[in-house]
């Protein structure tokens, strides 16, 4: 089968799989000159013919200011597959980048910095000329590789999504060469005899995903299935099985714990907590939309005792402190001990985790003598929050 049929395949199943493209889709194809958005620019011309979906397409280049940078392949490549190429203006990048390694003194740019500023300066020109996604040409090899980079550099299980909205932006970054296999892009590029450019980048080859890439090519010559293991686990969420889930932080022999909100159902329990504590016990109005909101830069908790979830408590980073919010405990739980012994468990908690640091929380008036207990000291003026009277309270731990 030739290169490209695999390709298109690919393509096909990532779209009926992760929803990538719709009706009135106008997307912008990121074009660096390199095998992979070559191929990913040609691949999408032809699908766009055959796939019954209405959409259009558009490549863009970003001028990065590097040294060598030439438009003239580019322009070629795009005319002979019927396209028309854009060029934006991003030479501050390599400007910015400079400064930035010697200040970092670093062996080579910084790529996560260029990474970010790459993709500003894509969702500029989109919004600009009105698209409303952007195509990466991310394949399967670079999912593991970044899996695998995120594991050893980050202590998390993590690489990059199928698609995923930037709310400030608007814009959807969408990765159709999610299930292509780099070899194939390598079978295409000599099937099509495709111009490659050589990368700009002084350090292309470089970096810690080339370290990463061998590794994982001496991992996959020892077991020949391993690269097919790699990206199906990275979909089977049905054998999804981690530590995360079974964490009950104990914070006395009682069995009184906090759960980290991992699931659907601890979100639900989250929001059932909430409504009866502030709704119902206050009379305070809050929306559902929160959970998905703010607690999306919070680290919340369940509290357990023993089987039954009594209460909930977050905590966020916001202007440069840590801010304890939505402490809530269940009415047939209240005035037993359980929430000075949360409080203070999670004070310390967030303590060890990034002192020194500074910890708030807005109280509401009545219980400003309980935080005091726990060493919080008031800070400004009595105000309004949800028609309840609170006053801000710091922790300085150093």
């Amino acid at each position: 089968m030739k290169a490209i049929r695999t390709l298109l395949a690919c393509i096909r199943k990532a779209d009926q799989t992760y929803n990538l493209i719709n009706h009135g889709d106008k997307i912008i194809i990121g074009l660096s000159g390199g095998k992979d958005s070559l191929a990913l620019c040609y691949a999408l011309n032809l699908y766009q013919k055959f796939s019954h979906t209405d959409f259009v397409i558009q490549p863009v280049t970003l001028d990065l200011g590097f040294p060598g940078f030439n438009r003239k392949p580019l322009d070629e490549f795009c005319e002979s597959i019927g396209l028309k190429l854009i060029v934006h203006d991003s030479k501050e990048v390599y400007e910015i980048l400079s400064i930035q390694q010697e200040k970092q003194k670093l062996n080579h740019l910084p790529c996560s910095i260029c990474s970010r500023m790459k993709k500003a300066a894509i969702n500029k020109v989109a919004n600009e000329l009105g698209f409303n996604k952007v195509a990466f040409a991310h394949h399967s090899d670079d999912a593991i590789e970044t899996l695998l980079m995120n594991e050893i550099y980050g202590s998390r299980i993590a690489t990059f999504s199928p698609k995923m909205h930037l709310e400030n932006a608007n814009i959807d970054f969408i990765r159709p060469f999610l299930l292509v296999k780099e070899k194939d892009i390598k079978r295409f590029v000599k099937e099509e005899n495709i111009n490659v450019m050589g990368s700009s980048c002084p350090a292309d080859k470089k970096t810690t995903r080339e370290d990463i890439k061998i590794l994982l090519n001496n991992i996959y010559n020892q077991f020949p299935k391993a690269k097919e293991s790699f990206l199906t686990m990275l979909s089977n969420y049905q054998q999804f099985d981690l530590w995360g889930e079974e964490i009950y932080l104990q914070i006395n022999q009682e069995g009184l714990c906090l759960k980290p909100v991992t699931t659907p159902l601890d979100e639900w329990h989250v929001v059932n907590i909430r409504q009866k504590v502030f709704g119902d016990g206050q009379n305070i109005a809050f929306s559902d939309n929160e959970v998905f909101e703010e607690e999306k830069e919070s680290t919340t908790y369940l509290i357990t005792l023993k089987k039954d979830i009594i209460g909930t408590i977050r905590y966020r980073f916001v202007n440069g402190e840590y801010k304890i919010e939505r402490f809530a405990i269940l009415k047939e739980y209240q005035n037993k001990g359980y929430g000075k012994l949360v409080f203070n468990f999670l004070v310390e908690l967030i303590g060890r985790q990034f002192n020194p640091c500074t910890i708030t929380l807005n109280s509401q008036e009545y219980i400003i003598d309980f935080y005091k207990k726990c060493g919080f000291e008031p800070v400004g003026d009595i105000f309004q929050e949800a028609g309840i009277n609170h006053i801000k309270m710091i922790k300085i731990i150093k």
